[in-house]
């Protein structure tokens, strides 16, 4: 028997309520990969990546044991195109590859709904393996309240965060439903069942 899951890219800037939509499209029943949780995953040590993350940027980015610490690689990228890009290309297609895995895995699992959570959905190339683009937006004043809180980082490091990613604008381009998340969660778990209603599901 055919099953024809449907597979959400879900994506969206930072602190806009990703992880939010996809932890209701999970109680729905939808089978959620998060590509930044596997991206995480892949900077452990013995990894192909992790040698190249070394040959690239070079010991500084290692903890005292060793590990790749993430938030020294963040600090590096966030404030460099150029070396952003670089571990975009070192990390996508092995992300890529976990991501395509599990999605094999979930539809021989018999799930009729999957979601690809990325942030970088569209610069990654990944809408290309989904069958909707989900984008989550919010006033840009909002994230950044929220990113603040939930990082406690300063005001001009929270603006550069979000300025260092795609606007809003740019994303709807590709986006098949978009998400407004500006209220409560009672409005959002509405816009996201709405969303999977409306006949795209």
């Amino acid at each position: 028997m055919q099953n024809n899951m449907k597979v959400i890219g879900l994506t969206g800037g930072i602190a806009s309520g990703k992880s939010t939509v996809a932890s209701i499209l999970a109680q729905m029943g939808a089978y959620i990969i998060d590509a930044d949780k596997i991206g995480h995953g892949i900077y452990d040590k013995h990894t192909p990546v992790y040698q190249d993350i070394i040959d690239a940027f070079g010991c500084e980015v290692l903890d005292a044991d060793g590990n790749i610490d993430r938030s020294k690689l963040a600090g590096i990228v966030f404030n460099d195109k150029q070396k952003l890009s670089l571990l975009n290309a070192i990390t996508h297609p092995a992300i890529k590859q976990e991501v395509l895995k599990r999605l094999d895995k979930a539809k021989k699992a018999g799930f009729k709904i999957a979601v690809v959570e990325a942030a970088l959905l569209i610069e990654a190339g990944w809408d290309k393996i989904v069958d909707e683009v989900w984008l989550v937006v919010a006033d840009e004043n909002l994230r950044l309240h929220r990113l603040m809180k939930r990082s406690g980082i300063s005001e001009h490091d929270a603006v550069k965060r979000i300025k260092s990613q795609a606007s809003d604008e740019e994303m709807k381009k590709y986006a098949d439903v978009i998400i407004v998340n500006n209220g409560d969660m009672t409005s959002l778990k509405k816009a996201v069942e709405e969303a999977l209603h409306r006949g795209h599901i």
